[in-house]
C-alpha cells in the first residue's frame, strides 16, 4: 500500500490496488468453483453498495456544496471580516477560524470529513491570501476537523452505541466538555506558536472600539443566522443532519442573492468543485472499506485483539496497549470498520478490567480521531491535500503538533475520567 501511494497513484486506487493484491496472495476461503478474479469482483461491488449506500452520507454533498457557495461567492470574506475586530487582541488572529468554525460544523455534520472540507473550502485560501503561515493553518484545519466525530452529532457514537448497548444519548452528552477541551487546546497552541513566533501572523496595528466591532457583525450576523439555523434544527429535533444541510444550501444560496455576489459562472464553478469534492472523498471510502474487508478476512484484527485478551494486563497498561494496536490498525483501516470488527472482543476485555462503557466509548471515538490525522489512510489529511494541493508530506508535518495535542488529551480523558462523566451524571440527577 505504501509503494502504491508513493507511486503518485490515486489514493482510492491505491487503497483498492493493495486489497487485489492481498486476496492474490491469500486466495481467501475460495469455492473450488469460484476464480479469484470472480472473488475480487464480487467483493468490490460489495464493498460500494454497503460504503456509499447510506442516507447519512447523503449530508456529506450538500454540506460541501454549502461550503462551495459560501467560498466561490466571496460571502467567506465577509465572514472573516466580520471576527477580524473580535480576535485581533488574540495571539494568532484569524487563525482561531478554523478551530471555531470546525467546532460549529462538527455539531452539524458528524462527519470529520464534511468538516473538513466545508470549513476548509472557506478558510484556507482566505488566510494565505491575508498572509497568514500556510503550514499553521493547514494544521490547525487537520486537528480540528476531527472534531466532526467528537462533538455531537456523531457517526461514530451511534454506531459505538448500538454495538455495545450504551445509551447515545449520554455518549452525546459525555462527549461535549472533552471537545470544547480539545478545541480550546488547539486554540492555545496557536497563541503559543503566535507569541513565540511573531512571522507567522501577519503584522496589523489594527485596533477596534466596540462600536465598530458590533458595526462589523453586520457581516458575520448572516452567516452566524445560518449556522445556527443549521444546528438549531438539529437540537429542536426539527431536522435530521441530513435535511439540516439541504437547509444550509438554500440558505447559503440565498445569501449569495442577498449580498448580490452570486453568478451564474461561479455558481457553475461551485456545483463542478463539489462534484469533484464530492467523489474523491467517497473514493477513497470505497477503497477503505474495500480494504477493510480483505484485512478482515486475512485475521490481523481479529489476531491483535485476541493476543491482547491472553496477555492478562493491569487496566492503565491494558489500555495503552489497546490505544497501541487502535493507532496501528488506523494506519491501514478506517475508523468505522475497526470499530465495527475490533468492540465485540475489545469491550467484553476492557468492561472485564473495570473501564466503564461511556468513558471506553469517548476514548474510542478520540482514537478515531486519531485515525484522521495517521497516514496512510487518514482522510482528513488526504481531504486537504485534494482542496488545497498541498503535498501530503507537508501536511503531516503541520499537523504533528495537533496529532500530539490529541494523545495529551486522550491521556487526560484516561487519568481524569470525571471529564467524560460530569456532564451525564448531572443530566441524570
Amino acid at each position: 500500500m505504501f509503494l502504491f501511494l508513493l507511486s503518485g497513484l490515486w489514493i482510492g486506487f491505491s487503497l483498492m490496488a493493495a486489497a487485489v493484491v492481498g486476496m492474490l496472495c491469500y486466495k481467501l476461503n475460495l469455492p473450488p468453483t469460484l476464480s479469484i478474479w470472480n472473488k475480487i469482483g464480487g467483493l468490490i461491488a460489495n464493498s460500494v453498495w454497503n460504503s456509499i449506500n447510506s442516507w447519512s452520507l447523503t449530508a456529506l454533498p450538500l454540506f460541501i456544496f454549502m461550503g462551495e457557495i459560501l467560498f466561490r461567492t466571496a460571502i467567506s470574506a465577509k465572514l472573516l471580516n466580520g471576527l477580524v475586530p473580535w480576535l485581533s487582541h488574540i495571539p494568532g488572529r484569524l487563525l482561531h477560524v478554523n478551530v471555531v468554525a470546525c467546532s460549529l460544523f462538527a455539531a452539524v455534520s458528524g462527519s470529520s470529513a464534511a468538516t473538513t472540507a466545508t470549513v476548509g473550502k472557506i478558510t484556507l485560501d482566505e488566510l494565505s491570501r491575508r498572509g497568514y503561515d500556510r503550514g499553521l493553518a493547514v494544521g490547525s484545519l487537520a486537528g480540528a476537523g476531527t472534531l466532526g466525530f467528537l462533538i455531537p452529532p456523531s457517526l461514530i457514537m451511534i454506531i459505538y452505541g448500538i454495538l455495545s448497548d450504551t445509551s447515545i444519548g449520554k455518549l452525546f452528552i459525555g462527549g461535549v466538555i472533552p471537545g470544547l477541551m480539545l478545541a480550546g487546546c488547539y486554540s492555545i497552541y496557536i497563541i503559543t506558536c503566535a507569541t513565540l513566533h511573531p512571522d507567522l501572523v501577519p503584522d496589523s496595528d489594527e485596533s477596534y472600539t466596540f462600536r465598530q466591532r458590533m458595526a462589523a457583525s453586520r457581516e458575520l450576523f448572516p452567516v452566524l443566522l445560518l449556522i445556527f439555523a443549521v444546528l438549531g434544527g438539529i437540537y429542536l429535533g426539527f431536522t435530521t443532519p441530513t435535511e439540516a444541510a439541504a437547509i444550509g444550501v438554500v440558505g447559503a444560496f440565498i445569501l449569495a442573492l442577498f449580498f448580490r455576489n452570486l453568478t451564474l459562472s461561479n455558481f457553475r464553478e461551485a456545483v463542478i468543485s463539489a462534484v469533484k469534492t464530492t467523489c474523491m472523498i467517497c473514493f477513497i471510502i470505497i477503497g477503505a472499506a474495500f480494504l477493510s474487508q480483505v484485512v478482515g478476512f486475512v485475521g490481523i484484527a481479529r489476531a491483535l485483539s485476541l493476543y491482547i485478551a491472553g496477555l492478562n494486563l493491569s487496566p492503565y497498561v491494558l489500555i495503552l496497549v489497546v490505544g497501541l494496536m487502535y493507532l496501528f490498525l488506523g494506519m491501514i483501516l478506517d475508523g468505522i470498520s475497526i470499530v465495527v470488527m475490533t468492540l465485540p472482543i475489545v469491550l467484553p476485555i476492557v468492561v472485564n478490567a473495570g473501564f466503564d462503557p461511556l468513558w471506553f466509548g469517548i476514548f474510542l471515538v478520540f482514537s478515531v480521531e486519531l485515525f484522521q490525522i495517521t497516514p496512510p489512510v487518514g482522510f482528513s489529511i488526504f481531504v486537504i491535500q485534494g482542496i488545497s494541493d498541498e503535498k501530503v508530506g507537508d501536511i503531516l508535518r503541520a499537523t504533528f503538533p495537533f496529532f500530539l495535542i490529541m494523545i495529551f488529551m486522550v491521556v487526560l480523558v484516561t487519568l481524569f475520567p470525571e471529564i467524560v462523566f460530569y456532564l451525564p451524571r448531572r443530566m441524570v440527577e
